[in-house]
């Protein structure tokens, strides 16, 4: 994700942010953003609601937050989540959140499927 030179306050939110976690989640969080730069590599950083996101084109695209069990990818809307339901069974999910339990290895790839679904969203306008 890109950093623009006016962002340096935002890319100081979200060192923090993350050297805040414990390291268990500091590692997931970390794992989840590489996954959401993969799919969105000109996807810039951005730090609102007091967690880190990325914007894409201007408006919001993902919010990853971090807890005491999970991590969660946010906003994952009811069309997303119908639309990989298999996939997402076993996870908790509820309105426009997934969590991502601590206790197992991050499940990248449907990370990067998620991101993916959010950028044609943003991308159509929704």
């Amino acid at each position: 994700m890109k950093n623009t030179a006016s962002e340096p306050q935002t890319a100081g939110h979200i060192r923090a942010y993350l050297a805040a976690q414990p390291p268990a989640t500091r590692a997931v969080l970390k794992k989840m953003r590489e996954a959401i730069r993969a799919v969105a590599p000109d996807a810039v950083d951005g730090f609102s609601y007091r967690i880190p996101g990325v914007k894409l084109d201007g408006k919001a695209l993902v919010w990853y937050a971090g807890f005491k069990h999970h991590a969660s990818l946010y906003p994952i809307g009811d069309a997303i989540r119908k639309r990989f339901a298999r996939e997402l069974d076993g996870y908790e999910t509820s309105k426009g959140t997934v969590r991502f339990p601590l206790e197992k290895p991050l499940a990248a790839g449907l990370v990067k499927r998620l991101v993916k679904a959010r950028v044609e969203e943003v991308r159509r306008g929704r």
